[in-house]
């Protein structure tokens, strides 16, 4: 039975199967039985096709509009998009649940499967995936998918990323039993809160009584920065391979991991990696996550796209072992090492009853002594927000000029070249129809310099594969990263106002001194993790925007001289006039190149 729908997103196109609709479209749901993540109905112009199931929301009769159901999924999680307006608030959206459940098998060493569809499918393994709490479709750290297909994939003026799963709410009722507290915040659906982040400031975390886990972060030249990995290393992401199951009826893709400190490869699916990134975005709340490449309904299986997912997986696998907490974590390490079926399901239930997230995830660090004014700390992160914000623009600016770039490259600019290249080959075939008249060394000459034309075309349309796509790829990463900064910012805002807030209280002798002293100093906590990611964000952007520009360049020279040579082939036929026809007396008289001969 068809249903009424509204679009929560905009959302674009790429195949013939898909369809275009707009933020808060009326849609026509054919059913609201998901397929892989996708939803079958018709928008407002008629049109119709899929759409992602997550940029919808179901309008019931009777009732308020709702997120789309999905069969088998333990509950719908939120996700607050989040947006630069200086009050680091964010509309709530809902965002589509994930699902759990069935039982794995091992298709080769160090490649663990489960009886599921595809890669757009969850683990199956009995439900033992942690269970996000419902809390009002809210969450915090992201913006909702896009999907990505060439060539017109990479992001134009509208970009989005996908969905980040909520945290777990960190309340505790330790607070109801003090005398006097901070006022907790209203909106008990803001990232402050949903994070936990709140809870840990005013003191309502209880301490474990053993941690077993340890981030240190040190004052460097530039302020505080994490302490690096003792053991650093890199992983490599190789040879995509489509592989089957159940007979050839399942097929997926599966990519060869080489971690540098690991004897053996691994082989890990693309839902392996989704199901590693939302234990990250479930554990690290201070953290920006770097985001994985997106999902794609149609066309999994074609040459670019998967070439384009390796690239961007590698990008990705890049970032994670260069950052000195997310490297060392427990379940990156499993991950990337684990070749036993028994051991990988151990490992990932472990991780999935991990205690140390969210707010928790904050006693894990150790601070410096050196004192840092508080109000210098709020200055510095103002400052970031607003290089964060222009950059976020700059980036997204590149993205749409370089995606144009691509378009013209591999259809208009061809497109010109073949037609002249054509042209060319139609003038010396038309010189050739008169045999007694005709000049065989200046028809070959003509005919050769449109063949040439047309290879240059191609030489365009090849050229965005040595230099563009690798800009854009590097430039979709950072746009995710960019995204995650607004709801980090705000915890930092968040704790700043319960310090001030405190500080009041305790001077109108409402609060006792050493309760507001530790409220400031758990505000520490969080500020130094901030500045510490702030640093690192900074030294990466330097090495990856260095490498992006280099690689640019170099590739425009090289393309450039293939050009030149291409083009200092011409003379060759042209030569062979002034030695082969009667009527001419070189190539420059044919084609009045004068002096230049």
């Amino acid at each position: 039975m068809a249903l009424k729908g509204r679009a929560l997103y905009d959302f674009r196109s790429e195949n013939k199967e898909e369809i275009t609709i707009h933020q808060d479209e009326d849609l026509v749901i054919f059913s609201e039985t998901s397929l892989d993540g996708w939803l079958q109905g018709q928008n407002s112009r008629g049109e119709t096709g899929l759409f992602p199931a997550s940029y919808v929301e179901i309008i019931r009769c009777g009732a308020g509009s709702s997120p789309a159901d999905y069969p088998g999924s333990p509950g719908p999680l939120g996700t607050q998009v989040s947006s630069y307006d200086g009050s680091g608030s964010g509309s709530g959206v809902a965002s589509p649940p994930r699902s759990a459940g069935g039982s794995g098998f091992l298709s080769h060493q160090g490649s663990f499967e489960e009886d599921d569809d595809d890669d757009w499918d969850d683990w199956d393994d009995g439900c033992t995936v942690v269970e996000e709490p419902r809390a009002g479709g809210l969450g915090t750290n992201g913006h909702p998918p896009l999907n990505l297909s060439y060539p017109g994939a990479y992001p134009s003026q509208h970009m989005a990323f996908r969905p980040k799963p909520a945290l777990e709410r960190q309340d505790s009722l330790a607070s109801a039993k003090r005398g006097s507290v901070v006022g907790r915040n209203l909106n008990r659906f803001s990232c402050f809160v949903r994070s936990g982040v709140e809870a840990f400031i005013l003191g309502d975390v209880p301490m474990m009584a053993k941690i077993a886990e340890t981030y240190s972060i040190e004052m460097g030249p530039r302020g505080p920065q994490w302490k690096a990995n003792p053991h650093p290393f890199a992983c490599s992401v190789e040879d995509p391979t489509k592989q089957t199951k159940f007979k050839g009826i399942k097929s997926y893709i599966s990519y060869k991991l080489t971690p540098t400190h690991a004897g053996s490869p691994v082989y890990r699916r693309y839902k392996h990696f989704d199901w590693l990134y939302n234990r990250l975005l479930h554990k690290f709340t201070v953290i920006s996550v770097p985001h994985l490449p997106e999902k794609q309904a149609t066309g999994r299986f074609e040459e670019d796209f998967i070439e384009k997912r390796k690239r961007r997986l590698i990008l990705w696998m890049d970032h994670m072992t260069s950052h000195p907490v997310l490297s060392q974590y427990e379940g990156f390490q499993h991950f990337l090492s684990c070749l036993d079926a028994k051991q990988w399901k151990m490992g990932k239930r472990r991780a999935e009853k991990d205690e140390m997230v969210g707010a928790s995830f904050l006693l894990t660090f150790q601070i410096p002594t050196e004192h840092q004014d508080l109000q210098d700390v709020e200055d510095r992160v103002d400052t970031f927000k607003a290089f964060s914000k222009k950059m976020d623009d700059s980036v997204l600016q590149l993205s749409t000029v370089a995606s144009e770039l691509v378009r013209k490259h591999v259809g208009g600019f061809r497109k010109e070249f073949q037609k002249l290249g054509n042209a060319f080959q139609a003038i010396s075939h038309a010189f050739q129809m008169d045999p007694p008249f005709s000049s065989e060394a200046l028809n070959s000459a003509i005919s050769h310099t449109g063949r040439t034309y047309e290879a240059v075309g191609e030489m365009f349309a090849e050229q965005p594969k040595n230099d563009l796509f690798q800009m854009l790829d590097t430039l979709s990463l950072y746009q995710g990263l960019l995204s995650n900064f607004p709801d980090i910012i705000h915890l930092q805002k968040g704790a700043f106002a319960k310090v001030k807030e405190s500080q009041r209280m305790s001077d109108e002798g409402r609060m006792a001194q050493d309760e507001a002293d530790g409220i400031r100093r758990r505000c520490r906590v969080v500020g130094f993790a901030l500045q510490a990611e702030m640093n690192h964000f900074h030294q990466r952007r330097e090495l990856d925007f260095k490498h992006m520009m280099q690689n640019y360049l170099r590739q425009q020279i090289l393309f450039y001289q293939r050009e030149e040579l291409r083009a200092n082939s011409l003379p060759t036929p042209l030569h062979l006039l002034s030695l082969h026809s009667p009527l001419v007396r070189g190539p420059c008289s044919i084609f009045s190149l004068g002096s230049r001969c």
